[in-house]
């Protein structure tokens, strides 16, 4: 494919993107299903295995889910995010990838994490003074796959017009919140099969990060 023209700002999604992430995110899921079900907000027979953590604090927050109650399934994430952030490492290129594109674009982060979740790991892992932005999931009003964040970054930056971003994930929530923010996406990693079932079409597909730079 040929390089894309006019690309003046990058968005990548944080977890087994940028980073090998180590939450459980399984164990997350269930910890907080757990919790809400015991306050009586899901069903029986709700489809767990259908739904990611996001997803999931939507549908209760739909159906009336109070505040109080939502802010507690939330600080269960925050503690297996912290928890996650811990030994986090670079996916293989990442580093390579974020020195090439930084000063040629300006490079913002939109991840459902916590932002001092997101914050410490990309401390940790040495790239976070690379980016001139970080979205989680406080600046949002809702989480991936809702594109608020998306949209959060495109009014940071009002000098980027709306062709001029593209954006980067390994999840259909990636790619949803995308499409629906009018964003260009590429999907990285495995999950081409998930996307398309979810309706997601990325532009492109890459298997190695290091290949963006044959777009931009």
């Amino acid at each position: 494919m040929n390089k894309l023209i006019g690309i003046q700002g990058l968005i990548f999604d944080m977890d087994n993107t940028l980073l090998e992430s180590r939450i459980h995110f399984k164990a997350m899921k269930e910890e907080i299903a757990f919790f809400l079900a015991n306050r009586g907000c899901l069903p029986d027979s709700f489809p767990l295995e259908m739904h990611t953590t996001s997803t999931l604090l939507a549908y209760v927050q739909e159906r009336g889910a109070s505040k109080e109650t939502l802010d507690s399934a939330l600080r269960i994430a925050e503690k297996h995010e912290l928890r996650g952030m811990e030994g986090a490492d670079l996916e293989a290129g990442a580093a390579e990838l974020i020195a090439s594109v930084h000063g040629r674009y300006k490079l913002v982060i939109v991840t459902n994490n916590a932002h001092a979740a997101a914050v410490r790991a990309l401390e940790l892992t040495g790239i976070k003074n690379r980016f001139d932005y970080i979205v989680g999931r406080e600046q949002m009003t809702a989480m991936k796959p809702s594109p608020s964040g998306y949209l959060r970054a495109k009014r940071h930056f009002p000098d980027i017009p709306d062709q001029g971003w593209l954006s980067i994930g390994d999840s259909w929530i990636d790619g949803r919140a995308s499409m629906e923010a009018q964003i260009p996406f590429i999907s990285y990693g495995k999950m081409g099969h998930t996307m398309i079932d979810k309706g997601v079409k990325p532009i492109a597909h890459i298997d190695k990060l290091l290949s963006l730079l044959d777009y931009v």
